[in-house]
């Protein structure tokens, strides 16, 4: 999985560079002020991608740490980095279940959009909370799925579609219990949601997965799609896409 995780993101680097969802300044200004950062933190940033919120949070903190587990991913964060004048800013190479750093060597921990790929979700998240210091927060923001199993069944099965690499959005409460059984109160739990087009499941996707995923849209009875909010806007299909930040306080 590791293998194929590096080759998607790989190719898709430089998308991952300008993607509006990565760069959307409103969910990561909310993220700052939920994470209480301060001025001299130290922090590490998982599967930073191509740095976002490593950037975003560069003005509040000492240093950040960035790691990922894709190289090009990393190439174009450093461009960024030079584009952007940004200095406290490190990345690194890592996989999210081996974070090479001693336990307790940061006031801060931050994943954004990542963890729903996560092929050993409760391990990374012990590594997180191991290298994070007592009573310092571990920030999640990622894709979710509401309470609803249809919802649920039918969210994945089009992100699968659309990324092999994809794992699980996970629910509230499974979020919740997973922090939880790696060492956190959890503090805060904010969903929001992006109505966005089917374009976001079919942009990149295989042909085969395309038309898979437009099947699985055309077919959904009235209820299903008021479950997920399809609508049309200038010719084009919308649904709703769930996300959630949680803020757990390690113990």
């Amino acid at each position: 999985m590791t293998c194929l995780i590096q080759a998607i993101f790989g190719q898709r680097a430089a998308f991952y560079a300008t993607s509006p969802s990565h760069k959307d300044q409103a969910v990561l200004n909310r993220l700052i002020e939920l994470a209480e950062v301060q001025p001299n933190d130290r922090m590490l940033d998982v599967a930073t991608g191509t740095g976002h919120t490593a950037f975003a949070f560069a003005p509040h903190v000492r240093e950040i740490f960035a790691l990922d587990l894709t190289l090009e991913m990393l190439a174009e964060g450093v461009k960024l980095k030079a584009d952007l004048g940004i200095q406290n800013v490190q990345f690194g190479l890592a996989d999210s279940r081996a974070i090479p750093f001693d336990d307790a060597s940061f006031d801060i921990v931050t994943c954004r959009r990542a963890a729903h790929h996560f092929t050993e979700i409760h391990e990374a998240l012990l590594e997180m909370v191991r290298v994070l210091k007592s009573g310092h927060r571990l920030v999640i923001d990622d894709r979710s799925a509401p309470e609803d199993d249809f919802v649920d069944l039918t969210l994945n099965r089009l992100d699968l579609l659309h990324d092999r690499s994809h794992v699980r959005e996970y629910r509230p409460n499974e979020w919740a219990l997973m922090m939880q059984n790696a060492g956190c109160h959890v503090q805060t739990v904010e969903l929001y949601t992006k109505h966005r087009p089917l374009s976001a499941f079919t942009d990149g996707a295989e042909p085969e997965n395309v038309a898979e995923v437009e099947r699985i849209v055309a077919s959904l009875s009235q209820a299903q799609r008021s479950a997920l909010n399809v609508t049309e806007k200038d010719g084009e299909v919308y649904l709703n896409h769930w996300f959630m930040m949680i803020i757990g306080v390690k113990r």
